[in-house]
């Protein structure tokens, strides 16, 4: 099953559950900023819609407040965006790494770890 789009408010609740654990719809509301704080009715309302989509899925039930952990991970998300970035330049990573130097935004610590994972993954493959 591929993963769905998410939505920018949806990466948001998604980023509350990864960086806090299992949490109620309250606690996933109360994890925004207070300045640009979602209404609980529409942090529920698009709570309950991922779900649907298999996004998250309720862990426990506490009194009367359901308890909803991530089902996708951090990096299945982010592989996902990625991948569609990529895409709007015919999948050619040329001109987003050249943009990510020209700003600044890659390091030379950066370059080294993508050294050491071609190379892990070069391994792997001559292994296969």
């Amino acid at each position: 099953m591929t993963l769905p789009k998410l939505t920018k408010l949806e990466l948001q609740i998604m980023e509350a559950l990864w960086n806090q654990g299992a949490c109620s719809i309250r606690e996933i509301q109360e994890a925004f900023p207070e300045r640009n704080r979602p209404a609980y009715t529409t942090v529920q309302t698009t709570v309950y819609r991922m779900e649907n989509k298999k996004l998250l899925r309720r862990a426990k039930k506490i009194s009367n407040a359901h308890i909803f952990e991530a089902i996708v991970s951090r990096q299945a998300a982010q592989g996902r965006l990625i991948d569609e970035l990529l895409s709007l330049f015919g999948g050619r990573t040329q001109p987003v790494m050249a943009h990510l130097i020209e700003s600044g935004k890659l390091t030379l610590d950066d370059v080294r770890e993508a050294e050491k994972a071609l190379r892990r993954l070069a391994r792997k493959d001559k292994t296969s």
